[in-house]
């Protein structure tokens, strides 16, 4: 190797010899990255094992169940008719229906002893079907009611509404008082990710909400549809269910919905991604203040360097090397750190861990990039640094 050139190597070696004489300023100065990176690796890597979890339920549940409901608009819309779900079953797309009417004057307490003012919000309504079966819904404890109208009286309890009367388990030694009368908690449900909405009514045959005053239009229709139909089978839906005014039924996805809040959680991502950022130019400053006050303190050594031969380069890249290792292992610690923040913050929730590989990459690039910006005239000053004046520091 010739006088005053230096391979990577070397320029390594000298990089590496200049941060360990140091260690307590790198290790203050490289903080300030990783506490940038980290910040935006786990907001990413959180948001994604959020969006991989809603991805699981919708791919469990299913992205082709329609929900029927009375059109919202303007004058009065008429209540969906008595015959919505056999209607929605005889078309060819409808795969399964169910549906729930709700019951505004019937109310349930845990006993006959509670006050009729103390129902805790909770609503009653009769069903057609099996509506957990079309919504993807689970069972905590028991199963559903016998949807016949001449079925005898029993419940169904919402997540919620179990949870409000203090009821954990079904039976035959479990009822609740409705109507006047003890009826037989025959089934729990779990919550219901696509109507979430039910969680808290409690679930009768349409016999015992007759009874109770039911007018026998159904609230909402749930249907399972062709999944490669799904489009088509919403004008279909609201023909077939209110052929002379399909313009009175509206037909929705409750996995639009899901969407919609995912995509509302990505606003709010981009917003922390941006305090990431953030951290990161502050992080960013702190690398360049270092090697400023690195340069003016080796000032001697840049003389005794350049005595010896060393080129303006030479020193240029010497300090330029020494800033990017700071933000490097800056930025290895930020990723560390992000990822075990997903991956303890995902197993907590129950999601599954997904940190995309770009956010990493990205991550390591931004330090590299942060880093030569830093380092870009902390190294300048030192090679302008006249060999004379430095000598004089010694």
């Amino acid at each position: 190797m010739s006088r005053g050139t230096f391979g990577a190597g070397d320029l390594l070696r000298l990089g590496l010899f200049g941060l360990r004489t140091r260690p307590t300023r790198v290790v203050l100065s490289a903080l300030g990255i990783a506490i940038g990176i980290a910040a935006m690796i786990a907001v990413v890597g959180i948001s994604s094992s959020s969006k991989a979890a809603l991805d699981r339920v919708l791919d469990a549940l299913g992205t082709n169940v329609l929900t029927t409901t009375q059109a919202q608009g303007f004058g009065d819309v008429p209540p969906l008719p008595d015959s919505a779900v056999p209607s929605a079953l005889r078309q060819d797309v409808v795969e399964d229906a169910a549906g729930v009417g709700s019951v505004p004057d019937a109310h349930v307490y845990r006993n006959d002893r509670v006050p009729a003012a103390e129902s805790k919000g909770l609503g009653v309504m009769g069903v057609w079907g099996d509506v957990p079966s079309v919504l993807g819904g689970q069972f905590a404890f028991g199963r559903w009611v016998d949807p016949a109208p001449s079925a005898p009286a029993q419940v169904v309890l919402g997540a919620g509404a179990a949870r409000a009367l203090g009821i954990d388990e079904a039976g035959p030694d479990t009822a609740v008082w409705i109507g006047g009368q003890w009826v037989q908690v025959v089934g729990i449900l779990e919550p219901i990710a696509l109507a979430e909405d039910l969680d808290d009514q409690v679930f009768v045959p349409r016999g015992l909400a007759e009874s109770l005053g039911f007018d026998g239009h159904p609230t909402a229709v749930y249907t399972r549809v062709d999944q490669d139909r799904v489009s088509a089978a919403r004008d279909l839906l609201a023909a077939a269910i209110s052929p002379g005014r399909p313009q009175d039924v509206g037909v929705t996805r409750p996995s639009d919905a899901l969407a919609a809040k995912s995509a509302t959680d990505d606003s709010f991502t981009g917003l922390l991604v941006g305090i990431g950022g953030v951290a990161l130019l502050v992080g960013g400053i702190g690398v360049a203040n270092t090697m400023v006050i690195t340069v003016l303190e080796r000032r001697a050594e840049v003389g005794v360097r350049r005595a010896l031969g060393a080129r303006r380069r030479n020193i240029r890249d010497q300090f330029l090397v020494e800033s990017l290792l700071l933000s490097f292992v800056g930025g290895v610690a930020g990723v560390v750190i992000g990822v075990g923040v997903t991956v303890a913050f995902a197993l907590g929730q129950g999601w599954p861990v997904a940190v995309p590989l770009w956010a990493v990459a990205g991550g390591l690039g931004a330090t590299v990039v942060i880093g030569g910006i830093s380092g870009l005239y902390p190294a300048a000053r030192a090679a302008r640094i006249p060999p004379t004046s430095a000598l004089a520091a010694v």
